[in-house]
């Protein structure tokens, strides 16, 4: 039977933690004129628009969103909400306006109508909760920027986990090569999906150029996901297909 949590635990959970100023880092490298001010109004976009569906789905009785959609689709929201509003306020970046095209955010007048299948400049978004062992389908060569969060996920209840507030963890990113990712293939009688893992080179890359660390969150992030002991699932591979 699913545990009762007291009322205003989910109330309070319904607003997220606040972005921290002071854990931004002044020497990141970003490319492409981005800053670390047009992440930081991106990110506090985020969690005022989560805070604010939030409650209203609670005011109806339901459930929120992060506690509502499978973990992959609320990690894919995180992603895409970066990728629209890191431009509003960077004059240099827009949107790939290519249906899923790669990478997700590209220099501004690089491309035809600000629209391309695949290339390599740009920016890839995306969300997660995991504090490393990021993947895809394919080997990349791309800037990648990946956004890691603390959220409840809809499985919580049934194992009498309580209601936690969303918080970004930490934000790293970096230039990565083919080199970078070891790719992982499958035999011909396998359903497994195919992926392309960061590699511990790529991840030093991006460790090293954080531009966000909340380091009280992640290390209850890293205590929470050895006490859960989860695999590496469909839930962080970084492509726009989960």
């Amino acid at each position: 039977m699913p545990a009762q949590h007291p009322k205003d635990t989910i109330v309070t959970a319904c607003v997220p933690a606040p972005v921290k100023a002071q854990c931004f880092n002044p020497k990141v490298q970003l490319p492409y004129g981005l800053t670390t001010e047009s992440v930081q109004v991106a990110m506090e976009g985020f969690t005022n628009f989560l805070g604010f569906i939030n409650h209203g789905l609670h005011r109806e009785g339901l459930e929120r969103l992060e506690s509502m959609l499978m973990p992959a689709n609320f990690s894919s929201i995180v992603g895409e909400f970066m990728t629209s509003t890191i431009p509003k306020h960077c004059a240099a970046l827009v949107k790939n306006q290519y249906h899923n095209g790669h990478p997700d955010i590209l220099p501004k007048g690089a491309y035809l109508n600000d629209a391309a299948q695949h290339v390599e400049q740009g920016i890839e978004v995306k969300g997660s909760r995991y504090l490393r062992s990021w993947q895809g389908h394919n080997p990349e060569k791309t800037w990648l920027l990946v956004f890691v969060f603390d959220s409840n996920r809809p499985v919580d209840e049934s194992k009498g986990l309580p209601p936690i507030p969303f918080r970004f963890v930490k934000v790293v990113g970096a230039q990565l090569q083919i080199e970078d990712w070891t790719f992982s293939g499958r035999s011909e009688t396998s359903r497994r999906t195919i992926t392309a893992s960061i590699n511990d080179k790529g991840y030093a890359k991006m460790e090293a150029n954080w531009l966000y660390r909340d380091q009280a969150a992640e290390a209850k992030t890293d205590a929470k996901a050895i006490d859960e002991a989860e695999p590496v699932s469909e839930s962080n591979i970084l492509t726009e297909d989960i």
